[in-house]
């Protein structure tokens, strides 16, 4: 998990309330033994005052958001064409095949990349050893097996065979498969689900004709299915989500390139072997096409993500139109175009590498002769909503001086990585590109949750939408917790532990007494020790929230910071109540989280994005990277106007550097509208002066007479690390271009799209 930052303070920005005869904040030490209680006569009756993590146990985050790049040593393989370079667990990549551009040579090497120690290592393989091939695909199966299909050999014939590489024993194989073979093919895309090796697309024929047919093998019974028609497409990418197969990028039949993307159900499609889902199939068999006539075209996609299947690119090809008509693919068949946006990536310059993660589809649009540095990036598509974003810049990723060639990303869904080649050492020496150079990407830095977390998320929204149930509570366990949650005792709950918080209508900024001064270290913020002569407790005159009503147990076994102070059996222990310095709102959704384990915007507890803001922060006091990486999540695609400065704020305080910058652009990209919003005038003067030397030292306000010269083109820019506001911006190179040729990035208008 990504390692929390340094806390700096509590959500409502104001130091803890002590009471007035405190004057210094005692340092951790950690206690052996049991607190001496004291006795008090205000109305908060001992309420304890909560302290932090202490110091020496939170991880530092030193690393910030940006990759890093290393050499790799060892028998670095060419940087060849169509290779398989596929993630395979235990931190370990395999390259099989490809073309060697320089030798003109077609190759069956296995190599492997030891991610550890960065050394490439040519493999002895045995068995039924397959012939050489390039424009393959390989597939992880059972998590120890490469299931390789088709391709093109050395006298570019067109293979359906099926081999699998058995990873522990380096063993190779062929079964013995039945059914109706599929034309062979390469440059195609495949995807491994439910015991089934689905095949989409690619290339055969002495005339290169463009395949636009998907059929699977089984197996279990190692049968090819028929074949279908689907979309015609080669050096696509093709996953698995939703109970959908999804393809995007690649070419057509007329060799464009769009960012038109397709989809079929899998769920109750008897004739694909998948069991109905509530209750509904597909009682013809063929399903029905909802999908245009016209063919799905896309981008440069060289990887497939589900079953980190790569197939690169190679030169143009010529098209045969004829083609023997066949059913449509069973299940529903749907496609989507993207005609215009400011986060679209254009797929028409570029090389693309398409990977999924998280419900999210993503592209990296890394450097290449017919592309700027600037306009490289790291976009992401959400699929539930069909949305583009633009999570991170090109300078942030990419060095320059560098082509990739290959991408691949492991089962999680948290960490990407690129394996590419210097430029220079491929130019000046003459001597063949290797792949010296990993680009390792951690997805969990730009708001990825993984596709465990994701998996539990979707699998809760749609229960909520089958039930319409108003919460996103899955059902079970978590339901049955949330309704004890804030429950009196005397109702039956057994709740037998009492927080406050608060008081969300008090002035936060108006505490008599504080802690420690805005000098002294974040490190002492709420903390107590054993040298202390009494514990901390609120004052009597202090306005708090009502109490949430809790059970130990709970806070115990999901908040290792209450169990420790607990199990030192502290002033809480004595008086079953504590008292934590954040706002109301924001205390009941930590704890609804400790309960459900979900912070959805479906919960009543968790709808505001305020509240999810202070959550972050919390996650960061209290050492909880969970919670951490669910709230950066959140708070990056929900960011929003009314948002904006308060996640910028709070997302400073944590040291979340990339959803800084991401807030503060989204800030600038709309800042006639944030500047009105009671997030931003709540601000404190440092924070809204250091929100506005974002800007460039070259930004201008541009209205009136000289607003309607430029267009009405106003803006703000990236210009290098600051932005810069007006009718002519700066490129990266420090170049004037004018507002409409940059794109920002973070405007809030919706992509234009086309659904058929």
């Amino acid at each position: 998990m990504a390692q929390p930052a340094t806390p700096v303070g509590n959500t409502s920005g104001s130091a803890p309330l002590l009471p007035a005869s405190q004057t210094s904040a005692p340092t951790w030490t950690g206690f052996t033994g049991p607190s001496r209680t004291a006795s008090s006569t205000s109305a908060q009756a001992n309420a304890y005052l909560m302290p932090t993590s202490p110091a020496k146990s939170r991880r530092h985050s030193s690393e910030g958001h940006r990759p890093k790049m290393s050499k790799a040593t060892g028998s670095k393989p060419a940087c060849l064409v169509n290779a398989s370079v596929t993630y395979c667990g235990n931190n370990q990549i395999y390259a099989f095949g490809g073309f060697d551009q320089f030798t003109d040579e077609v190759y069956n090497h296995v190599l492997k990349l030891d991610l550890y120690t960065l050394n490439w290592a040519l493999v002895d393989n045995y068995g039924d050893i397959p012939g050489v091939r390039m424009g393959h695909s390989a597939s992880l199966y059972q998590g120890h097996k490469l299931l390789v299909y088709g391709g093109e050999n050395e006298h570019r014939e067109y293979l359906s065979d099926v081999v699998i590489l058995d990873l522990k024993t380096m063993y190779w194989t062929q079964p013995d498969v039945q059914g109706p073979h599929p034309r062979g093919r390469a440059r195609h895309a495949s995807v491994v689900y439910e015991d089934k090796l689905f095949i989409i697309g690619g290339l055969t024929g002495e005339t290169n004709y463009i395949l636009d047919d998907i059929c699977y093998l089984d197996l279990k019974t190692w049968t090819w299915s028929r074949t279908w028609s689907f979309a015609g497409r080669f050096d696509h990418s093709a996953w698995i989500w939703g109970g959908r197969l999804w393809i995007f990028g690649g070419l057509g039949p007329e060799m464009e390139r769009s960012t038109e993307i397709w989809w079929l159900d899998l769920k109750g499609s008897p004739s694909l072997g998948m069991p109905s889902m509530d209750g509904f199939s597909d009682s013809n068999g063929l399903g029905r096409s909802i999908s245009g006539s016209t063919p799905a075209n896309g981008t440069t996609s060289n990887f497939n993500p589900i079953t980190n299947a790569y197939t690169a690119n190679s030169g143009s090809v010529h098209v045969r139109s004829s083609r023997k008509e066949r059913p449509n693919a069973p299940g529903a068949i749907s496609s989507l175009k993207f005609l215009s946006g400011p986060h679209v990536p254009p797929q028409s310059s570029g090389t693309h590498f398409h990977v999924y993660s998280s419900g999210t589809l993503l592209d990296f649009v890394t450097p290449a002769a017919t592309i700027r540095s600037t306009e490289c990036n790291l976009s992401s598509l959400e699929l539930d909503s069909l949305r583009w974003q633009k999570l991170v810049e090109g300078p942030e990723l990419f060095q320059p001086g560098y082509r990739w060639h290959y991408c691949t990303i492991n089962e999680d869904g948290t960490k990407a990585w690129l394996l590419g080649s210097q430029i220079d050492t491929s130019t000046s020496s003459g001597q063949e590109a290797q792949l010296s150079e990993v680009l390792a990407v951690d997805l969990r830095k730009y708001g990825l949750l993984g596709n465990d977390l994701v998996y539990q998320s979707n699998s809760e929204q749609r229960r909520i939408l089958a039930s319409e149930r108003e919460t996103s509570i899955s059902q079970g366990l978590g339901t049955d917790l949330a309704s004890m949650f804030d429950t009196p005792p005397d109702s039956g709950s057994m709740t037998d532990f009492t927080i406050t918080a608060n008081a969300d209508d008090s002035d936060i900024c108006s505490g008599s007494s504080t802690l420690n001064s805005p000098t002294e270290p974040a490190e002492t913020r709420f903390s107590i020790g054993s040298t202390a002569s009494a514990p901390i407790y609120l004052s009597s005159n202090t306005s708090t929230s009502p109490p949430i009503h809790v059970h130990k147990m709970i806070l115990q076994a999901r908040w290792p910071h209450f169990k420790r102070l607990y199990a030192a059996k502290m002033a809480e222990f004595h008086n079953q109540k504590l008292h934590i310095p954040e706002p109301y709102s924001v205390v009941r959704a930590f704890l609804y989280y400790l309960y459900t384990d979900s912070i959805a915007p479906h919960s009543v507890y968790c709808q505001d994005l305020t509240d999810v803001a202070g959550m972050l922060v919390m996650a960061n006091l209290y050492d909880m990277p969970k919670l951490r990486l669910l709230c950066v999540h959140r708070l990056s695609r929900e960011l929003d106007v009314e948002h904006a400065a308060i996640v910028w704020e709070r997302a400073g305080r944590t040291n979340e550097e990339w959803l800084k910058q991401r807030a503060a652009r989204f800030c600038l990209s709309n800042w006639g509208r944030v500047v009105r919003t009671e997030g931003f005038r709540g601000l404190s003067r440092g924070s809204l002066m250091e929100l506005c030397e974002v800007v460039d030292m070259e930004g201008r306000v541009v209205n009136g007479e000289e607003l309607e010269a430029v267009g009405g083109n106003v803006g703000w820019c990236v210009d290098g690390g600051g932005f810069g506001v007006g009718g002519l911006g700066r490129d990266g190179a420090g170049n004037g271009r004018r507002m409409s040729d940059i794109d920002d990035g973070e405007q809030g208008d919706e992509d234009g799209m086309e659904i058929s």
